[in-house]
This record gives C-alpha cells, structure tokens and sequence, in this order.
C-alpha cells in the first residue's frame, strides 16, 4: 500500500509540474475551454464515448463551455491521469477503475474479484448501495480532489494468448503475461504463469519482440491497439467488468457555473446508460471479428475445467489477495454478491 501511495504522489506531482508547460485554458471572455484526456485508441469503445461526450456538450454549451479531446495518451497515460486531475494539470479525464483507484484505496480492488460481480449494473450497485463500497468510493473521489461526471466503462475482462488456445486451466503454465493492476498478479502466478508490469503504450512492442505472449484484457482493446495481430487465442467467462469513468477536477468543477454544470451533468447521464448498454454488445462484436477475419479463437471453459478454474480463485487467488482488501470489505462484497 505504502509503494502505491507512493506512485500515486509521484504522478501527482508530476502532473502538477506538467501544469508549468500547458496553456492556461481560455478562449474569450465567456466561453470555457477544458481538456478531456484519456489513454484509449480511438477505435477503442471508452474513447468512442468520450468522443461522444464533449461533441453534446460543445453542441448544448455552444459559446458557454468547449471541450478538447486528447485521446491516446497524448497528454496522460493511463497511470498519469489520477494524479493529473488531482493536480489540476488536466480538467478532465478517462479513468480505469482498476488501474487508477487501488493506490488510493486498496478496497478498490474489490472490482476485479473474479466471478464475483454479474454486470456492470451489480458492481457498481456495491459502490453506490452498500455501506462498505460506498465509503471506498467515497473516500476515492475525497483524497483525488474529483468529481464524478460519467461512466464510461470499458469492457468485460478476459484472457488473450499468441501461444497457444486457452482451452483448459493448464493451458496457462508456462505463459508470459502481462498485467496492469496489481490484483492480476496472484491469480496468474496460481496458473503457473510468470507475469510483468506494462503500461498499455509498451504492449503492442512486447508482444511484438516476446516480452510477453498473453494478457487480460477487455475485448475493444484488442483490436483498438491492434494486438490481434498477435493474440490469436481467446478464454471465457468473462473474470470481471472492468469499469471506467470521466472525471473532473474538483477545484475546476466548483468554480463552473451551475447551467455548465447542469449541461455536463445532463450528457454525462445519457453517456452512461449509452455507453454501459452498448458495451456487451460491442465486446461480441469485436469477437465475432476476432474469430472470422483475424483467424482466431475463443474458448468457453465448462464442467470440469470451469470448476477447477473456479476452485483455484476460491483456494489459491482469494488467500493470496489477502494484503489488498481489507477483510472486512472482502466479506462485504461477498454478502452483496450472494443476496
């Protein structure tokens, strides 16, 4: 905990050095001008939907607020943005629940518990119902000085390998995966695979020269980043959904006028029900892709195979996470996830 804390300092303070070489950010004397900055591709579905975000809000602010997109981490990588928007370096962000949240508040790693959570709809019903989820996510956007806007997430996580077909647990002894949050890291070590830290931006390259042959990842990245050109063999069920969201700087926020506010309130309603209702769909789609024009497969695990992947996260992965969610947040999320 102490190390991540630590990371998410440095970031921060980076952001805010950051804040010295970008231009102030008006554009007249009335008319608001803000940044939306995010790491995905823009063939990536979050960035789809950021897209869609600022092109309403410049249509209903028009003259009141204008919004700039910044996508493929053309100001913020995807472990930049958190303390780019605490510091005020950027007005608003993407944000991968997984990536960004944990180092502010380890009970975030509640999201990436495999089988635990059904849909988008159910994770997020723990972090705005139930008294536990609810004080982490609280206690998120209080220590990242940030304001809720959107969600926006990015898909259903699943495994991808260019080694070999993902149709047995076995299948991953020997692997080389990457991860990017943390909470990967004991359940790919439970199924014999050696993993490595990567940002998203150093993916593509290591796959390319073997750095790494598999992953986790949701469906859209897949081909936004093309690593499909690589990855050829697929696994389900789905381990978690992997939420993300638009937040904003809160400093930035409270000074907005209320019909501002109101406007990017309104979209950011409509992004959400838009965007979390296409997001299982489009992950099909981009399957349904995968397997007929890039000549790969996926493979479903049942009975037995299920069952002894399902034991391991029950053995193996849920004593091993230990250290990341308190115990008490862990029963939490399995009393939700059993009513």
């Amino acid at each position: 905990m102490r190390s991540d804390l630590t990371r998410f300092v440095r970031n921060t303070l980076g952001a805010v050095a950051a804040v010295a070489v970008l231009t102030p950010f008006s554009a007249g004397a009335e008319e608001i001008v803000a940044r939306l900055s995010y790491h995905w591709a823009p063939a990536h579905h979050s960035a789809i939907y950021c897209q869609k975000f600022a092109d309403r809000v410049n249509e209903r602010g028009a003259g009141k607020i204008r919004i700039e997109t910044y996508p493929s981490g053309q100001l913020f990588g995807i472990r930049e943005i958190m303390g780019a928007l605490t510091s005020g370096a950027v007005e608003l962000g993407g944000v991968v629940g997984t990536v960004s949240f944990p180092p502010v508040n380890k009970n975030y790693n509640a999201e990436g518990l495999p089988g635990v959570f059904q849909s988008f709809d159910h994770l997020r019903g723990f972090f705005r119902d139930d008294p536990a989820g609810k004080a982490v996510w609280d206690n998120i956007l209080k220590r990242t000085l940030t304001t809720f806007v959107a969600y926006n997430p990015t898909g259903p996580y699943m495994s991808f390998s260019a080694v070999r077909p993902l149709d047995s647990v076995e299948a991953f002894q020997g692997l080389k995966p990457r991860y990017l949050a943390g909470l990967e890291r004991p359940r790919w070590e439970a199924l014999g695979a050696s993993a490595i830290s990567l940002p998203t931006r150093e993916v593509y390259t290591s796959l390319q020269n073997g750095m790494i042959d598999t992953l986790s990842t949701v469906p859209s990245a897949i081909k936004a980043y093309s690593w499909w050109e690589y990855l050829k063999f697929g696994q389900k069920p789905y381990q978690f959904f992997a939420d993300a969201f638009i937040l904003g700087n809160q400093r930035w926020w409270d000074g907005l006028p209320d019909d501002v506010k109101q406007i990017l309130l309104e979209v950011g309603e409509e992004i959400s029900k838009e965007s979390t209702e296409s997001i299982m769909r489009f992950s099909d789609e981009v399957l349904e892709e995968f397997v007929k024009e890039q000549g790969g497969r996926v493979d479903e695990l049942s009975g037995e195979e299920l069952a002894k992947l399902e034991a391991i996260d029950r053995e193996k992965v849920l004593p091993a996470i230990k250290d990341l969610i308190d115990a008490d947040v862990l029963k939490a999320v399995q009393d939700y996830a059993a009513k």
